[in-house]
This record gives structure tokens, sequence and C-alpha cells, in this order.
């Protein structure tokens, strides 16, 4: 017996509405079609390539396993996101001061 999840067909409305869904996703993200690239492993950043990635997900899963696709990428993303604030945090934002002050200093003695 062949589950319903198996038998999902794509269609042109249903890429078309996930086109939209990805575009807004992108934007609402800061990222762009070539982030999405890498964290799909897809051959190019070119809409139509993704979207045979997540016509492949719909295809072999429906609409659940497209949604848990994108909903990793996504919490990839936040990790990403949140380390990378860690990280910028943590730099001594005076750092690059502290070097121009000292070497003010050391023309001011000379």
């Amino acid at each position: 017996m062949v589950s319903s999840l198996e038998m999902a067909k794509w269609t042109q409305e249903i890429e078309e509405e996930i086109t939209l869904l990805i575009k807004e996703w992108l934007k609402q993200k800061g990222k762009t079609q070539k982030d999405l690239k890498a964290s799909i492993g897809a051959d190019s950043e070119r809409m139509p390539i993704l979207l045979k990635v997540f016509q492949e997900e719909y295809t072999s899963g429906g609409l659940p396993k497209l949604a848990a696709l994108l909903c990793a990428i996504d919490q990839s993303w936040s990790v990403n996101n949140s380390q990378n604030i860690k990280k910028h945090k943590n730099q001594d934002p005076f750092g690059q001061l502290d070097l121009l002050l000292q070497e003010i200093k050391e023309d001011c003695d000379t």
C-alpha cells in the first residue's frame, strides 16, 4: 500500500507558492539564494535549481517533509547567527583604538 505522502504531486500552483515563500523568507532572514544553495547542497543558486531540490523533498514526503527541511535550515541559520553575534560581542571593540593611542604616544615621545 502506498501512503498519501508518497503520492504527493508537485503542481504549478505549489511551485508558485513555494517560490513566494522562499523569496519572502530569504528577505526576512537577510539571506540570499546563495546561502540557501549552500544549506541544501544544490548545484546552483538559481531558483529553478533550488526548487528542484524542494520538489524532490515534497515528492518523497509531502508538505511535512518540505516543512521539516525548511525548519532545519532556519534553525541552522539562527544558531550560526547567534554564534556570530556572540563572537562579535566578545571581540574587543577598542582594540584598534588602543593600538592607535599607543602609536600616538610613541610619536609624541620621540
